[in-house]
Formats: C-alpha cells, sequence, structure tokens
C-alpha cells in the first residue's frame, strides 16, 4: 500500500469518526428540542385556557416498619466552623437489614425531654430530612442547632456517641425519582440542603449518568457544610454542574475560589446558568426563598409538575393559599364555617386566613400536642366528633378512624373536634 491510499484511508476513516459523532450529538439535540417543544405546546395550552386533568396524589407508601425503633448513635461530627450543624450517624439496634428509602425522605424522632422547670420528662417528636444515599449499614441525619428549639437543642447539647434514639421508619413525599433519566436541578439553601444532598449522592450512581445542575445557598464560608465532598464530588463527575452561593462572603473570600457565585439563589442565576431544556427542580430552603423561587420558575414557564419542593416548606406557601380561596368562595355561598372544642367548651367562626386547623387552634388558645407540622408524626391527631376536614396534602402518618390531623387540614363543614 502506497504513502497515498495510507493517507486517503486514514482521512476516509477521520471523516467517518467525525460524521458519526456528529450524529449523535444531533440525535441528542433533537431530543433535547424535541422535549422542549413538547413542554412548551403543554404551556401554550395551559395559557390558552386548557386545563390538564388533576393529577392525582401518590399512592400511600407502606412504612418499612410500624411505630418506634432504636438507633444508636454511632458518630456525631460537626459539619460547619460555626458548631451549628451536625451529622448523626444511627445503626439499627437489632441488628436487622436496614431497609433503604427515597433521596428526600426524612426520619421522625419520638424524643423525651426533661422540663427545664418540672424535672419531669416530656415527649417531643419532630423530623430531619436524611442527608445521605441509601447505605446498609446507617442512616444520617444532620441538624442546626436553631436558638429557640428545643429539639435541635437537644441534639447538639445532649446526644453523643452511642446513645439511643426512638425512630420511626422513613416518610415523606419530597423526593427524587431515581427512575428518571432527564436532567435535573438540585437547589438547597442553608439546611435545607440536606434533602438534596441525599438526591445528589443517590443520582451520582445512576446508570446512564444524569445531567445535574447542584445549587447551594448560604451568608458565606463560615455556614457552608460539606464542602470538599462536594467540591470533589464535582472534580470526579462531569455531569455534575455544582453552583455555591454566597449572599454575603466576607472580605478574605475570593470569588471562583471559595465559592461561584455572590449573591442569593434567584431566578436570574438560574436563566444565566442553565441551558434551554426541561428540567425538573427540587428546591428545599427557608421561607423567604421558597416564596420567590417557586412562583418565579412558574412565571418563567415552567410547568407543576416539573417543580418539587419540600412539603412543610413551600407547599405551605402554595397548597394553603388555594385552600383559602376555595373555602372563601365557599363562605360567600353559604353560612360561615364554625369550629368548636368540645373539651375545651369553645366555638369559634373560622379564619380564612389560618393555614391549618392547628394553627388555628393555637391562636385561639387550645393546647395542641404537635411535632412536625408536616403530617408526618401523628402528634396533633384529634377525634373528630362531626363535620368533615380537607387535606393541603396526603398524610403519611396512620389515621385512626374517626380522627384527623390537624396541622394539614382545613374545615371543610362546621366541626366538633376533641380537643
Amino acid at each position: 500500500m502506497t504513502t497515498l491510499q495510507l493517507t486517503f484511508l486514514i482521512v476516509v476513516a477521520l471523516i467517518a469518526q467525525l460524521a458519526m459523532f456528529a450524529a449523535i450529538a444531533f440525535y441528542r439535540q433533537w431530543q433535547s428540542f424535541t422535549d422542549l417543544k413538547r413542554q412548551l405546546a403543554e404551556w401554550e395550552g395551559h395559557q390558552e385556557g386548557y386545563v390538564p386533568q388533576e393529577r392525582k396524589l401518590p399512592p400511600p407508601i407502606k412504612p418499612l416498619w410500624l411505630e418506634c425503633r432504636e438507633f444508636q448513635v454511632q458518630r456525631k461530627v460537626v459539619e460547619d466552623r460555626n458548631h451549628t450543624v451536625c451529622s448523626f450517624y444511627l445503626i439499627p439496634m437489632d441488628e436487622k437489614p436496614l431497609p433503604s428509602f427515597k433521596p428526600g425522605q426524612y426520619l421522625t424522632f419520638q424524643l423525651d425531654l426533661e422540663d427545664a422547670d418540672t424535672r419531669a420528662s416530656k415527649s417531643l417528636v419532630r423530623c430531619y430530612s436524611l442527608s445521605d444515599e441509601p447505605h446498609l449499614e446507617y442512616y444520617r441525619v444532620t441538624i442546626k442547632k436553631v436558638s429557640a428549639g428545643k429539639a435541635s437543642s437537644f441534639f447538639h447539647d445532649k446526644v453523643q456517641a452511642g446513645d439511643i434514639l426512638q425512630v420511626k421508619a422513613p416518610a415523606g413525599h419530597f423526593y427524587l425519582d431515581t427512575a428518571g433519566t432527564g436532567p435535573i436541578v438540585l437547589i438547597g439553601s442553608g439546611i435545607g440542603i440536606t434533602p438534596v444532598l441525599s438526591m445528589l449522592n443517590a443520582s451520582l450512581h445512576q446508570t446512564p449518568p444524569r445531567e445535574i445542575w447542584f445549587y447551594y445557598g448560604v451568608r458565606n464560608g463560615e455556614e457552608v457544610i460539606m464542602k470538599e465532598h462536594l467540591n470533589q464530588l464535582a472534580k470526579q463527575h462531569n455531569h455534575l454542574h455544582l453552583y455555591i452561593c454566597y449572599s454575603q462572603p466576607t472580605e478574605q473570600e475570593v470569588k471562583g475560589v471559595d465559592y461561584h457565585h455572590a449573591g442569593r439563589i434567584d431566578i436570574t442565576l438560574l436563566r444565566l446558568t442553565l441551558p434551554l431544556k426541561p428540567h425538573h427542580f427540587y428546591v428545599c430552603g427557608p421561607k423567604p426563598m421558597m416564596e420567590t423561587l417557586v412562583p418565579d420558575l412558574r412565571a418563567w414557564g415552567v410547568l407543576d409538575h416539573y417543580i418539587h419542593y419540600e412539603a412543610f416548606g413551600p407547599a405551605s406557601l402554595t397548597k394553603h393559599e388555594k385552600s383559602r380561596s376555595a373555602l372563601g368562595e365557599e363562605a360567600t355561598t353559604s353560612a360561615e364555617l364554625t369550629v368548636t372544642f368540645s373539651k375545651s367548651g369553645k366555638m369559634f367562626p373560622w379564619k380564612k386566613t389560618a393555614t391549618s386547623l392547628l394553627e388555628f387552634a393555637e391562636d385561639h388558645g387550645i393546647a395542641i400536642d404537635s411535632g412536625c407540622r408536616a403530617g408526618s408524626c401523628g402528634t396533633c391527631m384529634t377525634p373528630l366528633e362531626s363535620g368533615e376536614v380537607e387535606y393541603h396534602q396526603r398524610p403519611d402518618a396512620d389515621l385512626k378512624p374517626g380522627n384527623c390531623l390537624l396541622c394539614i387540614s382545613v374545615p371543610k363543614t362546621n366541626l366538633t373536634l376533641k380537643a
């Protein structure tokens, strides 16, 4: 074979290879374009008055175990410079296999706290998000200490390695669809990083790998947690796009070195950094961020079923408003609703501004035991003597017949509660 023939064959092979790469790139781009075109068509249908079928609530998730199960604290790890965030690694005392969970779910803790005045033991229920992917050996929760938080202070000040805690099975409807393959956007602000961190760690083991955009917002480096872990993941996985955002960076912190973006996580940042694709958004953060970001995503054209968020955060901002307006319409066409507390001997007209029966009771000085305020722990379960309630979301707790969960419900008719 002559040199000219060999050169010709090499050129032909290179051209064929380039053509193959171009065809693959075109196919992938066409798939993205088709998905985007479908999403835009759906959105235009909404704009023109098209009303889609009402989305059904997901079926209830069968608990991995009933009641409480004993877990020992294997390790306690401080995660930030301010020593206000700790991770707790929990292993089952019965040494039975540890069931998996859906990334984004949480654990419910039954805590026995000592009353500072009476020295008597008082039961307290709290829920904390699992902050890691499922493991066979342990569960991990990461908890921020809040100055007025009895439970978080108990975890930080009292709970140590070797202690035994009463834990209910993982629960919650805010979780990642691990069967999906499309691009996802994970957004966590402050301690809201915990459920989306679980989603991130789980997603990176998927095959084929899915495109991930991860946004994490804190005030500055004093509050950031697991930064080295996030940076290491970004180096190892080229399909992970990491944005650490400092809203108030210090003078010593350098953009591009210590963080990626100066400012809060908002719709402007997302529009400037995200490619034009139909992403699924998973969002968890403090109330001010949720009150702006979730509506802004909708205004940008993201459909509701592409936006997922924590039930005790933004769901209370959006679904409650819908319930208030619906109740307001009913109230204008019928008599005002009333809520009677039979044990207390009190009756009040329902306030349309109340987000839940639990809030309504507390506003009127009716003492109701409560825990998670998300329909999971069952602490606020109250006998319903007459009337009907309407739920903002599907309860995770097992409802006893003739009872209702006050934290996630509002009256549908006149009510009499045994409280």
